[in-house]
């Protein structure tokens, strides 16, 4: 199949790339590297210098487009909700409008189980949960659902959206868009304390990103779905940062800041639909810091 990538230079796109080509896949990405890294680019792969947001976008001859190219940063998303609709939203209808134009078959969306549903109504969380997002990032992801689906209702469009939870692993940039787990084992090698915002008692649901991978190349065969794809445990920043502390020898304890908005407090993923579908997590957390 031949399967356009966007944000394939990226933290979660390199490694979709990486497990595609495995598989035998003719993959092109498109990234622009505003966040992505040329050191992520598969070789054997066809690499576009380019944006979500072009209108000369070609996309003659692919049968697929995974969407992975996004602003993700939800402090980013809470202080200029207008760049984050831009990318999210208005680079999704174009990405939608040229597969529309080109004749593509599919779209897999990578949205977020950790933002759109906002603060559970019960715990863990299946796809039937309302959403009420608590950002501008969660609701953007939420938009850019809604025009997926509205793309296929119209044009026919096959379409898979994920709802990641937290996902951490390998290439993972400590620096700007990062997630907690790689900000904390890169402050604990160089010896700082990480900051905590809040008690440290909310809690996440980490997916490795080779799990994510994988559920991107199972997705293909998923037809007009939504699926959450997480771990299905719960864990606290409080546990997060005992776990990497006892992996990296790290004797201090954390700093202690005021919780920040736009963030839920208590959040995990029922993943029994991809389950159904022949998914499950294979990465277990403590295996998984033990990779980075």
């Amino acid at each position: 199949m031949k399967i356009l990538v966007t944000g394939g230079a990226g933290f979660i796109g390199s490694h979709i790339v990486d497990i595609l080509i495995e598989n035998g896949h003719d993959v092109s990405i498109l990234d622009n590297l505003s966040t992505g890294n040329e050191k992520n680019i598969n070789k054997s792969a066809k690499f576009i210098n380019g944006d979500i947001l072009d209108k000369n976008l070609d996309l003659t001859g692919f049968d697929c487009v995974i969407h992975e190219a996004a602003q993700i940063n939800v402090r980013t998303s809470v202080e200029n909700p207008a760049f984050d609709g831009n990318i999210n939203i208005l680079g999704t209808i174009n990405i939608l409008e040229k597969i529309k134009e080109y004749g593509v078959k599919k779209i897999i969306f990578s949205s977020s189980g950790g933002a759109v549903y906002g603060e559970p109504e019960y715990l863990p969380v299946n796809e039937k949960n309302n959403l009420k997002p608590l950002s501008p990032y969660g609701l953007s992801k939420f938009c850019a659902e809604e025009y997926i689906k509205l793309y296929n209702r119209l044009y026919d469009i096959e379409y898979c959206i994920l709802r990641y939870s937290n996902v951490y692993g390998e290439r993972q940039d400590p620096l700007g868009e990062a997630g907690v787990i790689s900000i904390f084992i890169d402050k604990m090698k160089k010896g700082e304390a990480p900051v905590i915002y809040g008690d440290g008692n909310q809690t996440r649901d980490f997916v490795n990103v080779k799990d994510v991978a994988r559920a991107n190349l199972m997705a293909l065969n998923w037809k007009n779905d939504i699926v959450n794809i997480g771990s299905g445990k719960e864990t606290s920043v409080n546990e997060l940062f005992n776990i990497i502390s006892s992996e990296i020898g790290f004797n201090k304890d954390p700093i202690y800041e005021k919780e920040r908005d736009g963030e839920v407090y208590r959040i995990y993923i029922d993943y029994s639909k991809a389950k159904r579908l022949g998914w499950i997590p294979e990465v277990e957390l403590k295996n998984g810091i033990k990779e980075i």
